[in-house]
């Protein structure tokens, strides 16, 4: 048996698969996340703790004896989150987490810094942790002069674990101080928020064993002396791995509250201009780029609140068959965009409404809207250097084949529709945990799920969603300054 943990910033997650990666047992516990000012997200890192404890004490209670046949352990977990220690692993503050912007100024600055572009190949976000440490440098003097270590979030229970203080590339490349090409931590990016290489854990690569199992845990949890630890991933990062998406030219689409085009690379290929991420892949010698909208299926969640119905009963109305484009275009900015504008204070936008319009017509801009989004993310991959032939969709609201049918024709590219089955970053985690425990080879193990649908873009439509999406590119220009 293999354990995948997943940090996730709404729960934990621990899933088991056996030898032949079949899914024995899945738990979860939740989290809550405290916003004690308005673009403030943080939470305990103990928490995690306890929730870890929650879910594993679950599969004991149902699968103890699959669970003393755990032979590693695998980590994911939200990306670019600040848990600051003291020398004695104290924990000084709240863990600043990844969707909190209370850094936005220091972000800025730091992107000025044209060593960041150079050397990590990313915009400085306000979500990274770098800007975060340099907002506790300037709001909370006293915390900064006690920081020994900064850990991210899987990293913090990985060291209570097995006592380590470790991270992957691909975490890490969501920190802002990484040489994302060359896989390790850069003095001159550290230097520029006053910190240094000490304060850093150490780099292992996804797949490989980070430690063991501390012997009081094992014997809690009923497990042998010898369980190791791999190296993890960051919750995308982990999420390839457990769709197979691992190598040059395979990619996915995630349509879950936010949005990802994740393309893996045999090579490091940054583009910062655009917004999109390169950051390093979970296995060694591999790399992905990323572009991100911050609002998928929460678009059509909040439009579905204005209605007073749910996403799902709206996307029924429009039927399975693909319509013409609407004549009412959406934007779907309500928190601001990652990619690939990377422009936190623009909002959404509903353009070409009239008389006509209805739910229903207003339900298929907003899908559509979204698909637009994902194009414009497509075309900064491009631009990056990336190709997209074809992808697999998760999340959500891949359920809604009206969606996948627009999607597919506004890419111009064929969605491939997985069997159903939990393909997220906990799987990937497991997968990552079986490599590390075995010494297995990725290209056996991570590999695609088995198929059971490919929506081929309407090729009677794909000029008219052609013409849809050049309207859709002249409205951001036009409302950026309002």
């Amino acid at each position: 048996m293999h354990l995948g943990l997943d940090i996730g910033t709404s729960g934990v997650k621990a899933l088991m698969i056996d030898e032949k990666q079949t899914i024995i047992a899945t738990a979860n516990a939740p989290l809550d996340v405290a916003r004690p000012h308005s673009g403030w997200s943080e939470q305990n890192p103990n928490d995690w703790i306890e929730a870890t404890k929650k879910a594993i004490g679950l599969l004991k209670k149902t699968h103890g004896r699959k669970l003393a046949s755990v032979k590693g352990i695998g980590l994911s977990g939200q990306m670019h989150g600040a848990t600051l220690l003291d020398e004695a692993d104290n924990i000084l503050r709240p863990c600043i987490l990844w969707n909190d912007v209370r850094s936005h100024k220091e972000a800025a600055l730091l992107d000025d810094n044209s060593a960041f572009h150079r050397t990590s190949g990313n915009i400085v976000f306000p979500g990274f942790t770098a800007p975060k440490l340099v907002w506790v440098k300037n709001n909370e003097a006293e915390v900064f002069k006690k920081i020994s270590k900064v850990l991210l979030p899987k990293d913090y229970l990985r060291l209570w674990l097995c006592g380590e203080y470790v991270t992957d590339p691909s975490d890490a490349s969501g920190t802002a101080w990484l040489d994302v090409e060359g896989r390790t931590w850069s003095d001159e990016l550290l230097n520029a928020c006053d910190m240094n290489c000490e304060q850093m854990p150490q780099i292992c690569e996804g797949s490989d064993i980070s430690g063991t199992l501390r012997t009081k845990l094992s014997q809690e949890w009923g497990m042998n002396s010898n369980v190791v630890i791999a190296g993890g991933a960051g919750d995308n990062a982990a999420s390839a791995v457990g769709m197979g998406v691992i190598d040059k030219g395979s990619a996915f689409v995630s349509l879950g509250t936010s949005g990802v085009i994740f393309a893996a690379n045999e090579r490091y290929l940054p583009n910062p201009d655009s917004a999109v991420h390169a950051f390093c892949h979970a296995l060694p010698q591999r790399w992905h780029q990323m572009g991100v909208i911050l609002s998928a299926t929460d678009a059509l969640n909040w439009f579905a609140g204005i209605c007073g119905s749910n996403a799902e009963d709206l996307g029924k109305n429009l039927g399975t068959e693909l319509n013409k484009p609407g004549r009412v275009t959406f934007l779907p900015y309500l928190s601001g965009e990652r990619t690939p504008h990377n422009d936190a204070r623009i909002r959404g936008n509903f353009t070409g409404l009239s008389h006509d319009d209805n739910q229903v017509s207003l339900t298929q801009a907003v899908m559509e809207g979204v698909g637009f989004a994902f194009r414009d993310n497509m075309n900064a991959l491009k631009a990056a250097g990336t190709s997209i032939d074809q992808a697999t969709a998760v999340g959500g609201g891949a359920n809604s084949i009206y969606w996948l049918k627009a999607i597919s024709t506004i890419l111009n590219i064929p969605i491939n529709v997985p069997v159903g089955g939990d393909f997220g970053a906990a799987f990937g985690a497991a997968r990552l945990g079986t490599l590390a425990a075995e010494n297995g080879d990725p290209s056996e193990i991570c590999t695609p799920p088995a198929i059971a649908d490919t929506i081929e873009p309407d090729k009677n439509l794909t000029e008219a969603f052609d013409q849809a999406y050049q309207k859709y590119t002249h409205i951001y220009p036009a409302i950026k300054g309002i």
